[in-house]
Order: C-alpha cells, then sequence, then structure tokens
C-alpha cells in the first residue's frame, strides 16, 4: 500500500480537481433524486394490502384519499368549496352530499348512518371525500394537498393519512439541511477539543462533506430514496466516518515524527497504515448496514444501501482527497497547531485494570435488567399522532375525531359480480363486529325513501368498474391499535368467506401488516447482523474467544441502549427497535476492535497479561472517546431540533448507543480479557507471547 500511498502524495492536486469537478454530477443528481414521504409503501408487495393500492390505483384511477371536515357553511357554499377542490389538478373528485344526491333531497331522508358519516347537526360540519389521481405520496398529490391548503378557508380542515404524508414532507424539506449544520457545528467543536489542530477540522468537514454528496449524488440508482434515509444518511455517515480521518491524523503525526521535515514522505506511509487499518474496521461497519437490507420491509433495504455506499465513499475520500487537503494547505496546519484541550484520559487505565473484577460484577448485575428492558420497551406505528400539535394534518385528524367520532377508515376491494343478496350479507356480518362505526355497498348509499336511480352514473363509476367494487369501513378504534388490528383480521376472515378474491386495503390495515412483517425483521435483521460480525471478527483474529467477548460486549452496550426508554416510560418509533441494534453494533464495535489489536500486539510481543491490557487501554482510549464524542455530536443536536418523532428518536438512540458503547468499551472490554485472557491466547492466533511459541 505504500505505492498507493505515494500516488496519492505525488496527485494530489490532480485529485482535488477531479474531486470538486465530481461535485457537480453529484449535486444535479441529488437534486434531482425523489424522496419517498410514504413509510407505508416500503411494506412488501406480495401482501394484499399492497396489491390492493396498486388494483385501486390502475383499475379505478385513485391513488389516495382525504377527508375535509368543512364547519358552519350552508348548501351553496359547500358547493363553492367542492367546486373550488374540483378544479386542483390531480383532484380525481370530490364526493359529498351534493355529488352523490340532489340537493333539494334533504340529508336526513339518507339512511341513519350514511347521514350521520357526513353530516354533524350539533356541530353543523360536513364531511368531504377527495379523491387523488396519483398515490398517496406522489408529487401531484402532495402539489394538490398544498394547493387546496392555500385556498380553503379556516372553516376546512384537510385530514386523512395522504394529508399526513405532506405534512412530513414539508416539515422534513425544511428541517434537513438544519440537520447538517447542526451536525457540523457540533462536530466541528469535538474535534477542536481533541485534537491539536484548530484548522485540520475544517479539512475533515470538507473532506467527509464530499464523500457525503457523492452518496446522495448516487442514490438516483435507487430510482428514490426514503425520507428517513434522506434525514439520516448525512448525519449518519458524518458521524460514522470521522473515525477514519482521525486515525489517518494521528497517523501522519506519528509519521512525521519518522521522518521529521519530510511531510509527503509522512503521508504516504499514513495512507498506507490508515488504509490497512480502516480497511478491516470499516468491513464490520458496512456488514451492519448490509443486515438492514435483510428487512421485508424495504426501508431497511434502502437506508443500508446508502448507508453502506456512503461508508464505501468515506473511506476512499480519507485516503485521498482528506491527504491532498492536508498536504496542499500544510503551512496553515503547522501555523494552527496547539495542545490537545482534551486531558489525557489515558491515566485512568491503571486504575480500571486494577477493578476489572468489579466492573465484572458490575455487569453481571446489570445484564438481565438490561436485556429484560430491551424486550420491554414499547413501541408506536401511529405515524399521524406524534406530529406537530401546530401541523395542519394533526389539527384536521382531531377535528374529524371530535365532530364525526371517526377512526380508521379501509377499503373493501370485491368482485363486481358478487351478487347483492351476497353484498348485502357480508356488509350486515361486518357491520356486527364490535368497534365498526359503519359499513358501506353500493346497495347501502339508498334507502327506502331514494332508490338507486338517483345517484349519478358518475358516481356509480366511481365505486363500481364493472370488474371490481369498492365498499368502505370505518371504524371505531383508531389506526395502530391492537382493537384496530384485530378488527381488520376479522373483516378480513368475512370478506374471504364470501370471495375470496377480496381485499382490505387502507391506512388501518396497512399499518397491521407493518406490525406483523417488522416483528419478524427484528429478529431477522438482528440475527444477521451478529452473525456477519461475529464471522468477520473471527476471520480478522483468527480467534474464536474473541468475537465472542467483543459481540457480547457491543450487545450488552445495546441492550442498555434500547432497555433505558423502558425504565424511563418512553415509547419507541417501531422502525428504532430494528435499526438501532444493527447501526450500534456494525458503527461501535470498531471502539473494541481498536483496543483488541493493541491488546493482540503486545501479548505477542511477550508483555505480561496485566501490562498489555492497561497499555492497550491507555493506548486507545483517546481515540475511542474522540470517535464516540463525535457520533454523538453528529446525532445529539439532530435529535433535539427536530420535530420529527421518528428522526429525533433514532438519533437520540444513536447519541446515546455510542456514549454507552464507548463506557463499555472502556470499562467492561479489559475486564473480560483480564479475566478470558488465558482462554483467549489459547484460542486464538497471533495472541501467545513469540518466546512460548
Amino acid at each position: 500500500m505504500l505505492k498507493f500511498g505515494k500516488a496519492v502524495v505525488k496527485s494530489r492536486f490532480v485529485i482535488l480537481i477531479l474531486a470538486v469537478l465530481l461535485l457537480i454530477p453529484s449535486l444535479i443528481s441529488y437534486a434531482n433524486t425523489r424522496v419517498n414521504y410514504d413509510i407505508l409503501s416500503y411494506l412488501p408487495k406480495n401482501i394484499d394490502t399492497m396489491k390492493g393500492q396498486d388494483i385501486l390505483l390502475k383499475d379505478f384511477g385513485t391513488g389516495a384519499y382525504s377527508f375535509v371536515v368543512v364547519e358552519g357553511m350552508d348548501n351553496k357554499d359547500l358547493k363553492k368549496t367542492a367546486d373550488t377542490i374540483s378544479d386542483i389538478p390531480h383532484v380525481k373528485k370530490v364526493l359529498w352530499y351534493g355529488s352523490v344526491m340532489d340537493m333539494n333531497i334533504p340529508k336526513e331522508a339518507l339512511p341513519e348512518k350514511a347521514y350521520k358519516f357526513i353530516h354533524n347537526a350539533d356541530k353543523n360540519s360536513d364531511l368531504m371525500v377527495i379523491l387523488f389521481d396519483q398515490g398517496m405520496a406522489a408529487d401531484g398529490t402532495m402539489k394538490a394537498l398544498n394547493t387546496m391548503n392555500a385556498k380553503l378557508s379556516k372553516q376546512c380542515f384537510v385530514s386523512g393519512m395522504a394529508s399526513v404524508i405532506n405534512d412530513t414532507a414539508n416539515l422534513s424539506e425544511k428541517e434537513v439541511p438544519i440537520y447538517v449544520i447542526i451536525a457540523v457545528v457540533l462536530c466541528l467543536i469535538v474535534l477542536m477539543i481533541t485534537l491539536d489542530s484548530a484548522f485540520v477540522p475544517f479539512l475533515f468537514l470538507v473532506s467527509i462533506g464530499m464523500a457525503v454528496l457523492y452518496n446522495l449524488g448516487t442514490n438516483f440508482i435507487q430510482g428514490e430514496i426514503s425520507y428517513v434515509t434522506q434525514a439520516l444518511a448525512a448525519v449518519l455517515q458524518l458521524g460514522v466516518t470521522m473515525d477514519y480521518s482521525i486515525f489517518l491524523w494521528h497517523s501522519y503525526e506519528e509519521q512525521q515524527d519518522v521522518f521529521k521535515e519530510d511531510n509527503k514522505t509522512a503521508m504516504a506511509h499514513a495512507i498506507s497504515k490508515t488504509f490497512l487499518s480502516i480497511a478491516g474496521s470499516s468491513t464490520t461497519t458496512i456488514a451492519g448496514f448490509i443486515a438492514l437490507c435483510f428487512m421485508s420491509f424495504r426501508i431497511g433495504l434502502d437506508l443500508g444501501i446508502v448507508m453502506a455506499k456512503g461508508v464505501l465513499f468515506g473511506l476512499v475520500s480519507c485516503v485521498t482527497i482528506l491527504p491532498s487537503l492536508i498536504l496542499v494547505f500544510d503551512p496553515i496546519v503547522r501555523k494552527t497547531n496547539h495542545k490537545v484541550i482534551m486531558p489525557d484520559l489515558g491515566k485512568i487505565a491503571n486504575w480500571v485494570v486494577k477493578h476489572c473484577y468489579v466492573f465484572f460484577v458490575i455487569f453481571l448485575l446489570l445484564i438481565v435488567p438490561a436485556f429484560y428492558g430491551q424486550n420491554h420497551t414499547k413501541v408506536y406505528y401511529d405515524l399521524a399522532g406524534r406530529l406537530p400539535d401546530s401541523m395542519k394534518s394533526k389539527q384536521a385528524n382531531e377535528k374529524m375525531n371530535s365532530d364525526f367520532k371517526m377512526g380508521a377508515t379501509s377499503v373493501i376491494i370485491a368482485d363486481a359480480d358478487l351478487p347483492a343478496e351476497q353484498s348485502d350479507k357480508m356488509i350486515n356480518d361486518i357491520q356486527k363486529l364490535k368497534g365498526v362505526k359503519m359499513a358501506v355497498s353500493a346497495d347501502s348509499l339508498t334507502g327506502p325513501m331514494i332508490p338507486s336511480d338517483i345517484i349519478p352514473q358518475n358516481i356509480k363509476e366511481e365505486i363500481n368498474n364493472g370488474d371490481k367494487q369498492l365498499m368502505i369501513v370505518t371504524s371505531d378504534y383508531a389506526t395502530a391499535t391492537s382493537a384496530v388490528n384485530k378488527q381488520c383480521n376479522q373483516i378480513e376472515k368475512i370478506i374471504k368467506s364470501y370471495d375470496k378474491s377480496a381485499m382490505l386495503i387502507g391506512e388501518a390495515p396497512c399499518t397491521r401488516d407493518l406490525v406483523d412483517v417488522t416483528n419478524t425483521d427484528f429478529n431477522r435483521v438482528n440475527a444477521v447482523s451478529i452473525i456477519i460480525v461475529f464471522f468477520i471478527i473471527l476471520i480478522s483474529f483468527r480467534s474464536i474467544s474473541i468475537p465472542v467477548i467483543l459481540v457480547a460486549v457491543i450487545e450488552f452496550a445495546i441492550a442498555i441502549n434500547m432497555g433505558i426508554p423502558y425504565y424511563t416510560n418512553v415509547t419507541l418509533p417501531f422502525i428504532a427497535s430494528i435499526v438501532i441494534g444493527t447501526i450500534q453494533l456494525g458503527s461501535t464495535v470498531d471502539y473494541a476492535i481498536l483496543m483488541t489489536n493493541r491488546y493482540k500486539t503486545n501479548r505477542y510481543n511477550g508483555m505480561e497479561k496485566k501490562d498489555a491490557i492497561t497499555d492497550a487501554l491507555h493506548g486507545s482510549i483517546t481515540s475511542i472517546v474522540a470517535s464516540a464524542l463525535t457520533f454523538c455530536g453528529a446525532t445529539f443536536g439532530v435529535a433535539i431540533y427536530s420535530d420529527i418523532d421518528m428522526i429525533s428518536s433514532l438519533c437520540m438512540l444513536m447519541a446515546r448507543g455510542a456514549l454507552i458503547s464507548m463506557v463499555v468499551v472502556i470499562f467492561m472490554l479489559p475486564s473480560m480479557f483480564m479475566i478470558f485472557d488465558k482462554i483467549i491466547i489459547h484460542t486464538s492466533a497471533g495472541f501467545r507471547p513469540k518466546a512460548d511459541r
């Protein structure tokens, strides 16, 4: 690798010019990469709810729907409002009393349940159903909702999942640039404290910033990325790959002591040594992200690919762009060197090793409550209820619940040839279920006073295309509750008994499927990440015992991190329980690997057990603390700032996880080495002293 290092040093100006030029296509590509804000769209394509969504769009031309609660308007103003909405591009149809019945027929002539569904006499409010010709998170639907919010009066409240997604999109677009600024500022502060240069931290951020842009610029290969990935990618890549820059800088300083004033030769050797070191450590990080790709819930694939790419770009940037920047700006670098502000933490190494048995007992005492807490931490699946109170969609959902006591609304897609008698029986069976507010089919839209011919033909076509027909079910239960999930299962059992091809779709059944899918994903992803990391460590150290110890230590740290919400009565977003363990394992096991490498070298060179472990801790503790604080800094500020609870919770868990892993590695890992040293040296290659070989 020395030849590679010399080539980088020699070509440093060419590398920087090329790096800047590559930013142009990256920025263009990033600006044109679509962001998907619909979390539910990442469910497996082969389940009924997702197939049904495709049928609804393809066969009925309806990709999404929203409800509009209108308060204090007479029929004349209601018609004006409906006409205003109808004129908005991508609004396919506005369904309200006036579009279904002649305005001269009183609303009271409707069947009682249908009447109460569209009108609340006590609050003088009416309900409109808006159908869109594109999907729930499609650009056209988002533009239509923004136009509706701008044009409609304060008496109108636009609710529904499409409106929630639109608010999430607007909030995310506003916040994401701020995330990056916060992460950069906090990382800069950490680097100023932990490094001995005031200028090098800026070079670190420039180098990583370019790698981030290359990563974001290549996301077009996926067609689109989720908003969760977009929000986390830059921040997470910054926190995870900053280690590599720190390693290069420390290696460069060591080589400068060897080669004195020949900074180019020193950098070539630093590149060579750093590449070999970070190539190994980056493998475990990439493995952690690759494990996410095994999720059935495809947002894992989305995040996993983007972050695996990010680590690779960070690695390449660290051994090409960063060395070039340091050499080009060498005069400024030299002038801005200063004494490290952070105290020498290596002084505690003797104390930690001396009290190794105390820390091992603490480990044993905490392991049961940690894993118990992790396994009993509550998660939520309600994507709408966690938005800020200021969001229009949340206010509208609360208004709809207040005025119409409406929980989840689902759609049944059934065969159009289903006999009317069978259809009525099916609706009646559904209506009898506990918690069903109303079940409506084409036949039940009319009462004894209203013949079916009075319903406009275009409305009939909206619910029956000759091949399939649509039915509506509203529930007293809210989406993402165990009650509505059970109800969805009961409804599906009923509709399948009348029509095996029938499907139940909508937010509630999709969320129920989300619960089922992610519960399976949690076990799968954790197992895959542990197995992959285990074998990488096994191969790297040629040891049976080392991977067991290292993975056990980090899994213990993960259990503490994920168990804290249980003891503090905090409910996490469902995705946190799946991805955090994998990210924390892949990102922070490097801390343990760094110390283990030093321990291995010391034992091989003949140092006694205690001295070898003390020196390993002393030599690695500063790097471990710097890496953990950087990762924490990159994510903690975002956690505090973000109004999107899913992003805030994930970042808080990552920030806390980095600190917990740091503490566990510094205090628990040396204890493991002290207690299991004899086993380690007899089950590992390269640990036994040379004199004993």
